[in-house]
């Protein structure tokens, strides 16, 4: 069954993609007519390319006559690259130019749907109360636990967490909610003994002043986050919960969470999740944690709001949030299969005909990573196990009987197609590849809306949901183009299952106790040459450099110089860990 929600989000999209190519024919963009084998001038023929190879490398007569007086073996093997260049690579990357070329459409188009979604809510002042039912619970003395108070659990799923036990522990013990009605599970996976005892220790403080707080621990750390949810929703009082909330280690919920959350899914029986939106404490801390803030705000202002306020769907982040049981248990409880078990969770439980909520002025404090290394790894995780997921998943949602196509087309499309593959690949095989290859390549043509006017417009439509960061703009730039190689290495790895592909890394935590105006100090500790530098970057800044330098003396058609050696300075200071933390390496 289609819902008004639906249909209204497809009109949007399809909206969003007649302007871009609207404005794609008014720019002369669409004409694919050019031909693809550029560089036919050279006259390179696969049926005379061994033969004539032959004589080149012989040294004829006839080369030495063509280089004046220049070395024979140089003006042949010179010959030869303009002719591999013009007959073979330059084809080739112009094929790969052309894909780039669609997939920045599709890029495109995707952006403008989530962003005219996320400003109509905004300009129309749009609550999730407005489709859904909420009423606050009301009557009940909540310390007594009378009236309509269900029964609900708190997960907190930690590992070795010394830094932010007690916050995350404390605030779940004081969320406002009917002592007899509440369960707080710690599910402790720590390996570190004097740790462990600790967070045991914490447990059994709060036991003794009334808050009914279960210590879970496992013999293994086997499916790790996953397989410690499901290891928590094995337990017996579980059966007895209506609603869970998931928090993780370093998430300080407010006291009126389960108050302003719950009453969703109470009124609402085909809601399974409502998702509160992130707050962080240390995102002033660095111009580090300041990037990652804009990554996040547009993650929440735009695809979440999308999602949510059209076809009811988008990926749960983890933590956050509250769960019906029964959704959980219908859509086959937690699995391990990848490294994003909160999304895999979700799109099954969708696939069931589930709906989601996010309200976004529901704000629960977390932690940014504060080191370039921790934040690679959590992207690096998040990036491979969304394509590796659709890799799994992509079938169960075609011929799943209990959505519409237009929730189809959204999830595998938009959800699933253009964020989780299209776009880590085209924004690093394009801008940080084909772009610095062309400098030396002549024969590739580039058109100038891939380069210029997409980028351009991708930057307003940030700019819009983020005018509070203007100024640091510029700086997020560099940051996500050099992430976009890590992206789209974990994109890959994912879809093909290369080594790694479900290696699960925990984020180093540091604590919220520092003010928002201090720097977070980590522990010094001696490290490795190998481990202080990042090799990657470092060799993706010495090719960016090479091309731009190559581009500033060889001036041709373009002058890309000034961009690539940007981009290749960005690679150079993340290569040496100048991370916005003042200090290098860390």
């Amino acid at each position: 069954m289609v819902e008004a929600g639906e249909i209204g989000g497809a009109a949007v999209f399809a909206l969003a993609a007649a302007a871009a190519l609207s404005a794609a024919s008014s720019l002369g963009a669409v004409d694919f007519l050019r031909p693809l084998a550029v560089g036919g001038g050279a006259g390179f023929e696969w049926d005379g390319v061994v033969p004539w190879l032959i004589g080149v490398l012989g040294g004829g007569g006839e080369a030495a006559a063509a280089a004046g007086g220049v070395s024979v073996g140089v003006a042949a093997w010179y010959e030869v690259w303009v002719r591999v260049r013009g007959g073979v690579i330059a084809p080739t990357l112009q094929v790969a130019v052309w894909v780039c070329m669609v997939m920045s459409v599709m890029l495109v188009v995707e952006a403008t749907f989530n962003s005219a979604v996320s400003l109509g809510v905004k300009a129309i002042g749009w609550r999730p109360e407005w489709r859904f039912k909420w009423e606050p619970l009301a009557g009940a003395d909540e310390e007594k636990g009378r009236g309509e108070y269900p029964m609900v659990m708190v997960q907190i799923p930690m590992y070795n967490e010394l830094e932010v036990y007690k916050l995350s522990i404390g605030a779940a013990c004081e969320l406002k909610w009917p002592k007899d009605k509440l369960i707080v599970q710690v599910l402790d996976d720590s390996t570190d003994p004097f740790i462990k005892n600790l967070v045991e220790l914490e447990c059994e403080s709060w036991a003794s002043k009334g808050v009914n707080i279960k210590y879970v621990t496992r013999s293994s750390r086997k499916g790790f986050k996953a397989g410690a949810l499901k290891k928590g929703m094995e337990c017996d009082y579980t059966k007895q919960c209506e609603y869970i909330a998931i928090f993780d280690a370093d998430f300080q919920p407010e006291p009126d969470f389960l108050l302003r959350t719950v009453p969703f899914l109470m009124h609402n029986p085909d809601v399974a999740l409502v998702q509160a939106r992130w707050a962080f404490v240390n995102d002033t801390t660095s111009l580090l944690t300041r990037v990652q803030k804009m990554f996040f705000d547009y993650h929440f202002k735009v695809e979440q709001e999308a999602g949510s306020a059209t076809f009811a769907f988008f990926s749960f982040n983890g933590t956050a949030g509250v769960w019906r049981t029964t959704a959980i248990n219908e859509a086959g409880g937690w699995k391990d299969r990848t490294t994003v078990e909160d999304m895999d969770l979700a799109v099954r439980a969708s696939l069931n005909g589930w709906k989601f909520i996010y309200v976004g002025d529901i704000r629960v404090k977390s932690e940014l990573p504060s080191t370039y290394g921790a934040y690679c790894r959590q992207q690096f995780r998040w990036a491979c196990g969304g394509a590796n997921l659709f890799r799994k998943i992509a079938m169960d949602v075609l011929v799943a009987k209990d959505i519409s196509l237009l929730k189809k087309f959204y999830m595998l499309y938009s959800f699933f197609l253009v964020r989780r593959v299209v776009a880590p690949m085209v924004a690093c095989v394009l801008y940080n590849i084909i772009v610095p290859l062309s400098v030396m390549i002549p024969e590739l043509f580039i058109p100038i809306w891939g380069v210029a006017y997409i980028p351009m417009a991708l930057l307003i439509i940030t700019t819009i949901r983020n005018p509070r960061n203007l100024h640091i703009m510029p700086f997020w730039i560099l940051f996500e183009s050099v992430m976009t190689v890590l992206r789209m290495r974990a994109a890959l790895t994912g879809l093909m299952e290369l080594s790694g592909f479900n290696k699960w890394t925990v984020t180093k935590k540091i604590g919220s106790s520092v003010e928002d105006t201090q720097v977070p100090l980590l522990p010094k500790t001696r490290k490795r040459l190998r481990d202080r530098i990042n090799l990657p970057e470092i060799g993706f800044s010495v090719f960016l450099i090479f091309c731009a330098s190559y581009n500033l003396i060889f001036h041709g058609k373009t002058s890309y110089y000034f961009n690539l050696y940007l981009q290749g300075l960005a690679f150079l200071l993340l290569g040496f860990n100048f991370t916005g933390n003042f200090a290098c390496c860390q």
